[in-house]
């Protein structure tokens, strides 16, 4: 009797009115994700595996895994695919560092500290097409900031940054960069802030180093923001679509052509829709993956913490 009773008093805990109205609390969020987001997704999975074309007037035909095994023999996709991780690992790593080294800066007890705190967010309230016409400016081979500085310093004449088949990859690469730092800044700020100062001070005292100060007391406790930040810059920087477009269109010869510019390419340009939407799932599933390695990998810290 008594273990019933227990039974029937959790099931009314557990059921009730506020239950109900959680549910119609997140609809508002609930309902444009799964419209615009896991709506999408499911249909481009379906148009991988059929024929769908532009201007076709015949119907639309499932060729099963057809689109996959041409995908799997295209160079140029691997190579585009090469260059997207060269492109996400060279913006995200001097990203993070730079941005670290910017939020201990910040963190200080400067003059007009307000100040450059707002200065340092600006790239990130830029949309990338302003930014990508801004940096288009700055590289012009004839009358580019770039170019001209270096030609009053005595280092050159410069050269045509965005169309250099040597040079145009490290140019975009300097404006994800710099596009992208301001967020992972404010990541790294927030926690640094939530860090006790205590703990400095008792590391000061105890006659600790600057360096030994951040390994043993800011390192640990940012570690889980700078992760986390890492882990999505790294998506961020993989998925980049209108920046590169803006700056390059993925020239020159294909040197900047990631792997979304790719896949655009291939649907709006030449219409194979049902190809490039192959193009997409394979991405989804790089995503899916170095995603599941990032959690089981916080789960394993999460465990050992």
């Amino acid at each position: 009797m008594a273990t019933a009773t227990k039974r029937s008093t959790k099931q009314q805990r557990t059921r009730t009115p506020g239950d109900h109205a959680a549910w119609f609390l997140v609809l508002p969020a609930l309902i444009p994700i799964l419209v615009l987001s896991v709506g999408p997704l499911l249909y481009g999975i379906a148009l991988s595996f059929t024929d769908s074309q532009s201007g076709r007037t015949a119907a639309t035909q499932w060729v099963g895994a057809l689109n996959f095994q041409d995908l799997l023999q295209d160079t140029l996709f691997w190579d585009s695919f090469r260059i997207g991780l060269l492109w996400a690992v060279g913006v995200t790593v001097p990203q993070f560092f730079l941005a670290l080294g910017l939020a201990l800066l910040l963190n200080q007890n400067l003059r007009f500290r307000w100040l450059a705190r707002a200065l340092a967010i600006i790239p990130w309230a830029m949309p990338e097409v302003v930014v990508g016409i801004m940096w288009r400016l700055v590289y012009h081979p004839d009358a580019g900031v770039l170019n001209e500085t270096l030609a009053n310093l005595g280092l050159g004449e410069g050269r045509d940054w965005l169309t250099g088949t040597a040079t145009a990859l490290f140019a975009v690469i300097v404006v994800g960069v710099w596009a992208g730092m301001p967020q992972t800044t404010v990541a790294l700020l927030a926690g640094l802030q939530n860090t006790p100062r205590e703990l400095h001070e008792a590391a000061a005292m105890d006659g600790a180093g600057a360096w030994r100060r951040f390994h043993t007391v800011t390192w640990p406790a940012i570690k889980p923001v700078a992760l986390s930040i890492t882990a999505l810059n790294f998506i961020w920087n993989f998925n980049s679509f209108a920046l590169v477009y803006v700056l390059t269109q993925g020239g020159p010869g294909g040197r900047t052509r990631l792997p979304m510019l790719f896949a655009y390419e291939e649907a709006f340009r030449y219409g194979q829709f049902g190809y490039a939407a192959a193009m997409g799932c394979v991405m989804v599933a790089v995503i899916s993956v170095i995603l599941a390695f990032y959690l089981v990998g916080r789960l394993k810290g999460g465990d050992e913490a």
